[in-house]
């Protein structure tokens, strides 16, 4: 457990997931569509440019992609390559470790949860089809793709301060608590004005950390009565 900016923590009432990579295990098939794309134009993908688009919106990985692997091609053809890869293999995604336990624990106590990703509804249908019951035990779900009061995505807050809004309880936003695995969602969160515990893939560097709250290697490893939430029994 390593502590970020922060000397020490505060308690919270609600808790936010990101989705992808925190609590589905998908970013191995993201990364493996963004190789695929740039191998189609013999253009070689590298570690940089994945954590680079890890956690943005679409138009933005889109740009970022082109730009950084030189991609012959316009936002729409890359979206269409890069979404058909993903589509094909997207519904039998399975959980990230300790997803399950902390999600029925915060849900037993009664703690409100929401979901804020960058990915379209359509997507987040397909991805969640195998565990529909665990998904019902959240408030609600923003997705940054099809959502149009998300109108810049993360690494800007927006996409969490209209989740935090759409609470039934409207808590603030330093009431709230994130739980992200890319930089930009961490940075995100912050900006946002809440904690946010990051969780990331393990060639996520180090020092990325630093900006975060707290980093766990995984959800298994959080003490959530450090956040004033219900401890596990």
């Amino acid at each position: 457990m390593e502590l970020g900016n922060f000397q020490k923590f505060k308690e919270v009432s609600h808790v936010i997931f990101d989705l992808d990579g925190t609590l589905l295990d998908t970013e191995k098939l993201y990364r493996e569509a963004l190789f695929h794309v740039a191998e189609l134009y013999d253009k070689k993908c590298s570690n940089h440019v994945v954590l680079k688009i890890a956690g943005t919106p679409q138009p933005m990985t889109a740009s970022i992609a082109r730009e950084e692997l030189e991609l012959p091609i316009n936002n729409h053809t890359f979206l269409q390559l890069y979404n058909n890869f993903i589509l094909e293999r997207l519904g039998d995604c399975d959980l990230m470790p300790g997803a399950e336990t902390l999600i029925n624990h915060l849900n037993y106590h009664g703690i409100p949860m929401a979901i804020a990703t960058s990915s379209s509804d359509k997507a987040v249908q397909i991805k969640t089809r195998k565990h529909k019951k665990l998904f019902q035990a959240f408030e609600h779900i923003v997705c940054g793709d099809s959502d149009p009061a998300v109108t810049v995505g993360k690494p800007a807050p927006d996409i969490f301060l209209v989740c935090a809004s759409r609470f039934n309880s409207s808590p603030s936003p330093g009431e709230c608590l994130v739980f992200e695995d890319s930089l930009n969602g961490v940075k995100a969160g912050i900006a946002a004005g809440m904690q946010v515990v990051m969780v990331p893939e393990p060639h996520v560097p180090h020092e990325y950390g630093q900006y975060a709250t707290l980093r766990i290697d995984s959800l298994n490893h959080l003490e959530p009565e450090h956040f004033g939430l219900p401890p596990y029994r």
